[in-house]
């Protein structure tokens, strides 16, 4: 089932965009660094589009920091390809939200990165950890796992 935003998965949110040159590295492919950038604004995007822009978060006085990144590499990506980067919530605890990420280019519908990010709720002010406020949670869709993504992957039209 699509979702309303066109991404491939309720839940899930896509953002398609060009690979550029500034994206490369001295090997000719997408420099890992880029992979952690595009997690970054594909998970504000997420959020913003489910009603937690940046402002929000600073009126409320709350941040999201980063516990862990882990990033698989499956194979490279390169200037002028079509990617579509692919995030959503897996699920809350207290004070962390883990979320799930793929990289897929469109051009043979293949995967070129998975990812997870733990993300840790707090109060901006101290830096310690927050409660996630139900108000938060309310605006997300669970995902669990990958496996659910690339189902719908193999049906999915972008576009």
């Amino acid at each position: 089932m699509a979702a309303p935003d066109g991404s491939p998965l309720a839940g899930v949110h896509a953002f398609r965009f060009e690979v550029t040159s500034a994206s490369i590295d001295g090997n000719g492919h997408v420099n890992n660094l880029e992979y952690l950038r595009w997690m970054q604004e594909v998970a504000i995007a997420h959020s913003a589009a489910a009603g937690w822009p940046m402002d929000r978060y600073a009126a409320e006085g709350t941040a999201w920091v980063v516990r862990k990144h882990a990033i698989e590499y499956v194979r490279p990506a390169f200037a002028g390809e079509r990617l579509v980067a692919l995030t959503w919530v897996e699920g809350f605890r207290a004070h962390v939200s883990p979320r799930g990420y793929l990289f897929w280019r469109e051009r043979d519908r293949a995967v070129v990165a998975k990812a997870q990010t733990l993300w840790v709720y707090v109060d901006a002010a101290t830096g310690r950890p927050a409660k996630v406020p139900a108000a938060f949670r309310e605006c997300f869709d669970l995902v669990r796992g990958e496996d659910a993504v690339l189902d719908a992957l193999a049906a999915w039209s972008p576009g």
